[in-house]
């Protein structure tokens, strides 16, 4: 799919013009920050909105990716060393005064933005660059906008979304702005449709700009640290790609499965199961699994996704006393999202551009991981007078600690693994059929175990613990407070400060997959 194409003689000169146009831009903009002290950020943001301009029409002035791709590789190269060296102020602002007030953060946007064209670059040049002329458009242009604005007028922060500030006006500033670019551009465009996207009505095109403006807005709201300039392009890439090469029934599915997410999302923090960033993140993994994967991928799902948090939210009082030994509460946030959804939205799109069927198996495998995790957590912890034992010496530790396992625990997590497989046997999945109901039970109910075990056996080596002076015991949190509400640092005594709850819960759902996929394979 990759394939960087032959350089032809005739794009040296618009190769050799254009990088020295970037250049002068980049020079002269340094100048101004340096020389008149005229605001970096505000610069960057211009730059990047001239730059999704002239990427637009590389297409136009090259007739192969080998320059453009070898102009991306250049700034790659000399925005990392800037980075690095910090010899251009307009890229990468180091004003240390405004980190620390929260008005910026260090982004590495400058060195993202020209990896993800190179990606698309190598993947779409050849048989849908017109999806890449789309997805660097929107990327730069509607997203810059969305920073000024968000920066100069926004005055309504969204809470609990992610690190970098966000602002109702900002991301009404990219929804309007992408909305406004995604139906003129697919207008443009139309003639370039093949099979998916052919013959499309213009009321259905209204409906796909709209819909993939939603999706690019809630990316943008939800990355940091610059790294939307990779997954907008890529995000926006990936749906019209996938539309594009299946048959025409996918884009309603997909409408259909995005206003599905859209709806659960809100319900999910209308009742305190995910927060902002958690239901934002759910949201676009709704819309790939639910309008991609249909029922079959769906309804697995959705079977860990509301028996999980509805098992959550029983046994509260029981549970209370744990509250301030688990890293996160009930309330789950994008982190989590990633680390139990993760690994089964990647498989979701792998299978998607592959449609080889182990992937269902290593999706379910996934599944069970998580599912078997939290019900071996929940039921643990609930269970009357439950007795843990480390899973690396066996000795009796308090219920809830880091690798502690019990016996209720470990039923549970086996059931929670073996509803999974049943919730898709029951959609009469014909891969699951084929291999065997008995077989596919064992094979998903042993994955999941196993990798439920797995994840004790990281949280008790290597998953970070603190002692809380405050109240005198071990916990996952880094950070406890006092009578008075005063922040305290948790001392590390156990295992590596980046290793938190969300990584070993992703290293969990990674192990289910594997070892389902493996055995799929082999058995």
């Amino acid at each position: 799919m990759l394939r960087l194409q032959a350089p032809l003689q005739q794009d040296l000169p618009m190769f050799f013009l254009l990088l020295g146009v970037l250049t002068l831009f980049l020079l002269l903009f340094e100048v101004l920050v340096r020389k008149f002290s005229v605001s970096g950020f505000v610069l960057r943001k211009v730059l990047h909105f001239s730059l999704g301009l002239i990427l637009f029409f590389f297409p136009v002035c090259f007739s192969t990716n080998f320059f453009p791709v070898l102009l991306a590789l250049i700034f790659v190269v000399v925005n990392a060393a800037s980075f690095y060296v910090g010899f251009f102020r307009v890229l990468h602002d180091r004003n240390q005064l405004n980190l620390q007030q929260g008005n910026e953060q260090v982004s590495y946007g400058p060195i993202v933005l020209p990896v993800a064209f190179i990606i698309l670059a190598l993947f779409l040049w050849e048989s849908h660059v017109w999806i890449l002329r789309i997805s660097v458009l929107i990327a730069r242009v509607a997203d810059s906008l969305a920073a000024i604005v968000g920066g100069a007028l926004g005055k309504v922060h969204i809470e609990n979304l992610t690190k970098s500030r966000k602002t109702i006006e900002g991301s009404l500033t990219m929804f309007t702005v992408g909305f406004l670019l995604l139906l003129a551009c697919l207008f443009v465009f139309q003639g370039d449709f093949k099979e998916g996207l052919a013959s499309t009505t213009w009321f259905q095109l209204l409906a796909l700009a709209l819909f993939l403006a939603v999706i690019a807005t809630a990316v943008e709201a939800l990355v940091s640290y610059g790294f939307d300039n990779l997954f907008i392009p890529v995000a926006i890439s990936y749906v019209l790609y996938i539309v594009d090469i299946s048959e025409k029934g996918l884009l309603l599915r997909l409408f259909a499965g995005g206003t599905f997410a859209l709806m659960l999302a809100f319900f999910s923090v209308k009742v305190k199961f995910l927060n902002n960033s958690g239901a934002t993140a759910t949201f676009l993994l709704g819309t790939t699994i639910f309008g991609i994967g249909g029922l079959e991928w769906t309804v697995p799902l959705l079977t860990f996704y509301l028996l999980s948090s509805l098992l959550s939210k029983l046994g509260r009082k029981r549970k209370a006393k744990f509250d301030l030994v688990f890293e996160k509460g009930s309330q789950r946030d994008a982190g989590q999202v990633y680390a139990n959804g993760g690994i089964a939205w990647i498989i979701m799109i792998i299978y998607s551009l592959t449609n080889e069927p182990a992937y269902f198996f290593a999706y379910l495998g996934t599944l069970a991981a998580v599912q078997s995790d939290t019900w071996a957590t929940e039921i643990g912890t609930m269970w009357p007078n439950p007795k843990a034992r480390l899973i690396t010496t066996m000795q009796s530790v308090p219920v809830g600690t880091s690798g502690g396992i019990s016996f209720p625990g470990t039923l549970g997590a086996f059931a929670g693994a073996l509803l999974i497989c049943a919730s898709a046997i029951v959609m009469q999945v014909s891969w699951l059929i084929d291999f065997g109901i008995i077989k596919s039970f064992m094979l998903i109910g042993l994955s999941g175990l196993l990798a439920s075990l797995v994840d004790s056996f990281f949280g008790a080596t290597i998953q970070a613990q603190y002692y809380d002076p405050v109240r005198e015991k071990v916990t996952e949190r880094v950070e406890s407070y006092r009578g008075d509400g005063t922040v305290l640092k948790n001392k590390l005594i156990k295992g590596y400060s980046y290793v938190n709850n969300d990584v070993v819960n992703t290293l969990c759902a990674l192990s289910g997959c594997a070892l389902a996929f493996f055995f799929s394979l082999n058995i």
